[in-house]
C-alpha cells in the first residue's frame, strides 16, 4: 500500500531580504500525527526564498522516509503552489533552480499542491519565528524535532549554525548604522528631505498606471490648485534652502509653482522619477489584471519581479537610494523640497524608518501631500511626518485620490 503524507510549508524574512527562516511540518495524511517539525536559519534572503527551501525540506525528508510515497503539499504562499503546478511561468533563475530542486525530490505524479489560508498554516508559520528568534539570539540555527524531541544531528549543526549566525550579524554590524534613539543624542545636524507628491493628472484622476518611459502627463486643473495650495504651505513654514524635482512633466509643473512662490531654482535630478510600469502604462489596474493576470500576481508576489517592459521596485529602489544620496552628499544640513512621485517616496520612506521594501503597498500618499525625512551624518534617518494633507482640505478632490 503506498503511503501518503501531508507537508506543510511556510517561510518568512523580517525584511525582504531579511533575517529568514522556514518551517515544515510532516504528517502522516491518514491519522493526521506529527512526524516532525523542521527549521532553519537561513541567513538573509527573500521571503519567496525561504517559501521554496521549507517546500524542499519537506520533500527531502519525506522521500527519506518512503521514496515511493504521495504527498501533498501545503503552502499559504500562491505565488509557490501555481508555480509548482505548471499553471505560471517562473521568471527569476534563483526561483528556477529552487523549483528544479523541489522536482527532483521526487518521480512526477506523486507530490500535488495546495493553497491554504495563512491562519490555516499556523504550526509552521509558528516555526519560522521561532527559528528566527532563536537563530539572532545566538542560540540554534537549526530544528529538527521528531516527537517533540530534538534529533542527534542537530547537535553537531546548531555549532555550524551558532558560526553562521555571528558571522552574518558581523556583517550586519558592519554596514548598518548605529540604532540610536532619535531625540536622545547629539547626532549632528542632518539634511532634511521634504517630500512632495506632484499634483494630479488626468491619468492619476483616472487611476491609470503612469510611469518612467510612459505618457508624460501634465498636471491636470486640479493638480495646478493642489500644486498653488502646496506653494502656500512651503511659503508659511519658510524653511526650504532648495528645490529638486523629478524629470516627468507633471512634477516640474509642481516644482515650478512652488519655485515661483518660493523664489528658488529647481534642479532636476532623474534618479527621483517615477517606476516604470512598461506596458501596463495607460492602463488601469482592473484592466491590467484582465490582461496580464499571471505577470500581475507575480508582481504583486516580489518587488524583485517587472512589469512587461518596465522595472521592478528593487531596480527603482536602487537608482531613488542614489539620487537620495546625491542630495545628502551635496547639501549636508539643508531642507531640500523633493518634488517626486508615488513610488521614490514610498522608497524613501520605508528606507529612513528600517521597512522592507513591500512595506510601500500599505502606504497611502495623497497629491501634493508632504512627508518630512531626516538623515543625520552619522547613517542614522528619522521620519518626523508622513502623508501631510491639511494644506489641501479646501480643494474639493474626488474619493481616494
Amino acid at each position: 500500500m503506498v503511503r501518503s503524507f501531508i507537508v506543510e510549508a511556510d517561510g518568512g524574512s523580517r525584511g525582504n531580504p531579511g533575517p529568514a527562516a522556514y518551517g515544515t511540518v510532516v504528517r502522516d495524511a491518514a491519522s493526521g500525527e506529527v512526524l516532525v517539525e523542521l527549521a532553519e536559519y537561513l541567513g538573509e534572503v527573500s521571503n519567496n526564498v525561504a517559501e521554496y527551501r521549507g517546500a524542499i525540506a519537506g520533500l527531502e525528508y519525506v522521500h527519506e522516509l518512503d521514496p515511493a510515497a504521495n504527498v501533498e503539499m501545503r503552502l499559504d504562499s500562491k505565488l509557490i503552489v501555481e508555480q509548482m503546478s505548471g499553471r505560471w511561468q517562473i521568471k527569476h533563475p534563483d526561483m528556477r533552480d529552487l523549483a528544479k530542486r523541489a522536482r527532483a525530490a521526487f518521480p512526477p505524479g506523486h507530490v500535488s499542491y495546495t493553497w491554504v489560508p495563512r491562519e490555516q498554516n499556523k504550526h509552521a508559520d509558528a516555526l519560522v519565528n521561532e527559528m528566527i528568534d532563536a537563530a539572532l539570539a545566538g542560540a540554534e540555527s537549526v530544528i529538527r524535532r521528531v516527537g517533540g524531541q530534538p534529533s542527534e544531528v542537530d547537535v553537531a549543526e546548531d555549532v555550524v549554525g551558532s558560526i553562521e549566525v555571528e558571522r552574518s550579524r558581523a556583517i550586519a554590524d558592519s554596514v548598518q548604522p548605529p540604532r540610536v534613539m532619535i531625540g536622545w543624542a547629539d547626532l549632528g545636524s542632518p539634511t532634511v528631505t521634504v517630500m512632495a507628491r506632484h499634483g494630479a493628472t488626468e491619468l492619476s484622476l483616472e487611476k491609470r498606471f503612469s510611469g518612467l518611459g510612459g505618457v508624460d502627463a501634465p498636471l491636470a486643473p486640479l493638480g495646478r490648485r493642489q500644486a498653488q495650495a502646496l506653494a502656500g504651505e512651503l511659503v508659511t513654514r519658510g524653511d526650504i534652502d532648495r528645490i529638486v524635482s523629478s524629470p516627468l512633466l507633471r512634477t516640474q509643473q509642481t516644482a515650478g509653482i512652488v519655485a515661483e512662490a518660493l523664489e528658488c531654482d529647481v534642479e532636476v535630478i532623474d534618479g527621483f522619477a517615477e517606476c516604470a510600469f512598461g506596458d501596463w502604462d495607460g492602463f488601469t489596474f482592473a484592466e491590467v489584471r484582465d490582461r496580464w493576470p499571471v505577470e500581475l500576481e507575480e508582481w504583486l508576489a516580489s518587488t524583485s519581479v517587472a512589469p512587461p517592459g518596465g522595472e521592478s521596485f528593487e531596480t527603482c529602489q536602487a537608482r531613488v537610494r542614489r539620487a537620495r544620496e546625491h542630495v545628502v552628499a551635496q547639501y549636508p544640513g539643508e531642507r531640500v523640497l523633493v518634488v517626486a512621485h508615488v513610488t521614490p517616496i514610498k522608497v524613501m520612506v520605508a528606507h529612513a524608518v528600517g521597512a522592507s521594501l513591500d512595506s510601500l503597498y500599505r502606504m497611502e500618499l495623497p497629491p501634493c501631500s508632504i512627508s518630512t525625512l531626516a538623515w543625520f551624518p552619522d547613517g542614522n534617518a528619522s521620519m518626523f511626518s508622513f502623508a501631510e494633507a491639511a494644506h489641501l482640505r479646501e480643494i474639493e478632490t474626488p474619493r481616494g485620490v
